[in-house]
């Protein structure tokens, strides 16, 4: 960690061998441990621990109190709500160690995670998706879909604006701010423009 063009509160702490891009800022609280890639342009607020070897993109914003553990990767552009956790084991137990199992977490460009949401290990949320809050994701998310609840179901579409889209009978829906067309063809969700 030789650069020095990010913020860093006095209170965070920031392991060796972390790679921090420039413009990212981390707040009160904050623990960044080692061998962490976090790309430029990030907030992180107080309170939040990223475990080793943890990949973030660039401009991912990490709001109070959230946990990303080992194996989760975050592409850019990804919100991350307050409180809510990943997790890394499938079957955790306190007397069995299984450092050497934990499973990879993506988490797709434009992705935001709502407050309090748990996301369970091994799965892809993809591109646009829109967690709610409190919701526990236990499989893989399409891109764009709304998904709330526990467990965590399908109920809509969100444009990459997040503002739900209501299809015609053409399967065609327009965003509410940027205007843009989506399609719904066979299950899946397009930008047209």
């Amino acid at each position: 960690m030789a650069q020095k063009d990010f913020f860093h509160h006095e209170t965070a702490v920031i392991d060796p061998g972390c790679k921090i891009g420039k413009g990212t800022k981390i707040w009160h609280f904050t623990h960044i441990m080692p061998d962490c890639e976090i790309g430029e342009n990030c907030n992180f607020g107080q309170n939040v621990v990223v475990s080793p070897g943890v990949k973030l993109g660039r401009n991912v914003k990490v709001q109070n109190n959230v946990s990303i553990y080992t194996g989760v990767i975050c592409e850019d552009d990804v919100f991350l709500g307050p409180s809510m956790v990943f997790t890394n084991i499938v079957n955790p137990r306190s007397a069995v160690v299984r450092k050497d199992q934990y499973v990879k977490t993506m988490v797709r460009k434009g992705a935001s995670i709502g407050a309090n949401a748990t996301i369970v290990a091994g799965i892809e949320i993809g591109r646009f998706a829109f967690i709610g809050a409190g919701a526990v994701v236990i499989r893989n998310v399409p891109d764009y879909a709304l998904m709330v609840g526990n467990p965590a179901k399908q109920i809509g579409w969100m444009s990459e604006y997040g503002h739900r889209l209501k299809f015609d009978q053409n399967g065609k829906a327009t965003c509410l701010e940027s205007k843009e067309i989506y399609q719904l063809r066979n299950g899946k969700v397009l930008k047209l423009s």
